[in-house]
């Protein structure tokens, strides 16, 4: 009788008390660190729904299909960032209707990730650039077209599964029509932001409770611009909030320029800095934190503008703070890492890196080239490891495990690698990499060292002009890393003078297959009449130097 009575008291007080929609939103806006967590990791499309122009193909991309999304979750992915650029499917003022195919093409592919079990950012993404930078020039109009996308996007997504998230703009700048002041860029971008909220919150169904994602300005972690977003969170009291920002790495090293040829301390200190600040910023104060895009800006892979061993120190220092700082990342990836007709990544190494780095550290080493001298006598090489906990287990050749002793030998993180050994995988006498020795580890990502036979390179004169001059090259086996451009009378030449070290690509380019390293227009465009001396630097250690002459647009080159 009792447990009657009091099972009756239990069910009127619990009918008096049931949770309005607004207050269950409230009460599970506590775990919004949880599904942020669960995320954990993402993965973007890039360069698809967000082309600018009238096609998700426009930038070279394949149309987006069912297959790719459920591949992109089998390699192990929670979470989808979907970036749309809505500019050519807005029709005229004042309704600015998106056009209903697009909409419904959105739709699909949104649902296709959400039925492979993902979680889905669908945001504003170029229209950023496109035509809500112009907002100071032209306020009202953009406002207003802002806000009709968003309504319109809203109510389609309403009754949505939560595992879906909108994201305000990507990237938001305002510089277009001569904005330079950055407090009227903040106001200008909490404006879209607080009407974006109001938008989303007021549409209903599960717009009422739906995580929404806010960007600093131009997604940059600078500290005043994190706080500015902070300020603007925490006008807005809602609990499911979500912060963002991007990050491209310390830009020297992400472009291979002033000499950043390496993954030093300077890099590794920006990581450490920037993502201490962000966790102190927003995660310390209960604001999850998700880094929208990150990757490298030089991933050219043709021409080693960042060198394999290097770029993956970076990733696997990167995985490991952003792991311990509870932030969840989303790889940018436009097409460059996992093929989006073939299903595989580009770079597979770089992958087991990335992977390895959500759950735990790999190993790395000082570096993963190992120059062995044509018709020099070898000696052995001693090569400092950072196990970062790990345990070597192995190395091996083509399947072939190497004798411990006799091949190589380990001395805490020295691994030294036997003369003899060298000698027999270079014996083929053929330049360039001869050998792959695979190290293995208890935990982690493999790390390869590549056994390259070179012997010194050799430059030729060479005539040309500032569109098409090329320095003929012989590379022996040997890697470019770096090139310096300096005045004969003083002074540095070229873009970016304040550092006698080029940008790797953008200013220069070494052809391995066709044996030349070409100097760029771009270069030649802020270079003076006169002569310069250009210093190149190679991977095994090799320096050469070399004189170019400019008259105009002719050019002449001289072997130092």
């Amino acid at each position: 009788m009792f447990s009657l009575v009091f099972a009756l008291v239990l069910s009127l007080f619990s009918s008096a008390f049931k949770a309005t929609p607004a207050e269950a939103a409230a009460a599970t806006a506590t775990n919004i660190q949880s599904y942020v967590s669960d995320m954990q990791p993402g993965w973007n499309l890039g360069n698809s729904l967000d082309a600018v122009g009238a096609d998700e193909t426009a930038w070279g991309n394949p149309r987006i299909t069912k297959e790719l999304i459920q591949k992109i979750a089998a390699q192990g992915y929670k979470s989808i960032r979907i970036p749309v650029t809505w500019d050519a499917h807005i029709g005229p003022a004042p309704t600015y209707t998106i056009e209903a195919a697009y909409l419904n093409r959105v739709q699909e592919v949104t649902q296709w990730a959400l039925d492979a079990g993902l979680y889905v950012m669908i945001n504003i993404h170029h229209d950023s650039w496109v035509w809500i930078s112009q907002m100071e020039k032209n306020h009202d109009q953009v406002l207003v077209k802002y806000n009709a996308v968003w309504k319109q996007v809203a109510d389609r997504f309403k009754n949505h599964s939560n595992k879906l998230m909108f994201e305000s703009v990507n990237e938001p700048r305002f510089t277009d029509g001569g904005t330079t002041d950055e407090e009227k860029q903040l106001q200008m971008l909490e404006e879209l932001n607080l009407s974006f909220h109001k938008i989303i919150r007021e549409s209903g169904g599960g717009n009422e409770a739906r995580p929404l994602v806010l960007s600093t300005l131009e997604a940059s972690p600078s500290q005043d611009r994190m706080d500015a977003l902070y300020s603007t969170i925490t006008k807005l009291d809602d609990k499911n909030i979500i912060a963002t920002v991007h990050y491209y790495g310390f830009w020297p090293f992400s472009v291979n320029i002033a000499g950043y040829t390496q993954f030093e301390n300077d890099t590794k200190n920006d990581i450490d800095q920037t993502f201490n600040n962000v966790y102190n910023t927003f995660i310390a104060k209960g604001i999850p934190v998700i880094l929208g895009e990150y990757g490298l800006l030089g991933f050219d892979q043709s021409t080693n503008v960042i060198e394999q061993g290097e770029k993956l120190k970076f990733f696997e220092y990167l995985m490991n703070v952003l792991k311990q700082k509870n932030i969840t990342h989303m790889l940018w990836d436009n097409g460059q890492h996992f093929s989006r007709t073939e299903y595989k990544w580009s770079d597979q190494d770089l992958f087991n890196t990335i992977k390895a780095g959500w759950k735990t550290r790999s190993a790395t080493a000082a570096s993963d080239l190992i120059f062995v001298e044509k018709g020099a006598a070898e000696k052995d090489r001693h090569i400092q490891l950072n196990l970062n906990g790990n345990r070597l287990t192995k190395l091996s050749v083509n399947g072939k495990k190497l004798v411990k002793g006799k091949d190589y030998t380990l001395a805490g993180e020295r691994l030294t690698i036997k003369a003899g050994r060298l000698t027999e995988l270079t014996s083929s006498g053929e330049y360039g990499v001869n050998a792959i020795i695979t190290a293995e580890f208890n935990k982690g990502a493999d790390w390869k060292f590549r056994v390259i036979s070179n012997s010194k390179p050799q430059l030729q004169d060479a005539v040309g002009t500032t569109s098409d001059f090329a320095i003929p090259t012989t590379f022996n086996g040997d890697l470019l890393a770096t090139m310096e451009a300096v005045y004969v009378n003083g002074g540095n030449a070229g873009p970016q003078n304040w550092t006698s070290f080029k940008e790797f690509e953008y200013t220069f380019s070494p052809s391995y297959d066709n044996g030349k390293i070409t100097l760029k227009p771009n270069f030649f465009n802020e270079v003076s009449d006169g002569e310069v001396i250009l210093t190149f630097h190679f991977w095994s250690g090799e320096v050469l130097s070399y004189k170019i002459q400019k008259r105009g647009t002719s050019i002449t080159g001289t072997v130092m």
